[in-house]
């Protein structure tokens, strides 16, 4: 079985840890996509840290998932390399 198998049959079995899966997959999303586009800008995370007048190391522990970030935080970083988080309506899943 492979990660994706083992996700999948968690999510079917267990209500709670589906939510908590769903929402670090998404938190890695975003966090992914902000990596992804400071890298194709050519910033530093040093460079980000300062357009976004927040430590560097703030970015450096964003970045590796060690903290999750305010929504303020995350807008302000996405802002700043011309990205915005969007919000949309997902189906309800009848598992």
């Amino acid at each position: 079985m492979n990660w994706d198998e083992y996700k999948k049959q968690v999510k079917k079995s267990d209500p709670n840890a589906k939510e908590i899966l769903e929402e670090s997959e998404a938190e890695a999303a975003i966090i992914s996509a902000l990596i992804r586009q400071r890298a194709a800008l050519g910033l530093s995370q040093r460079d980000l840290a300062s357009l976004c007048n927040i430590p560097q190391s703030s970015v450096a522990r964003i970045e590796s998932n060690k903290i999750t970030p305010r929504l303020d935080t995350i807008l302000k970083l996405l802002n700043e390399m011309g990205l915005t988080l969007s919000v949309t309506k997902i189906p309800v899943s009848k598992v």
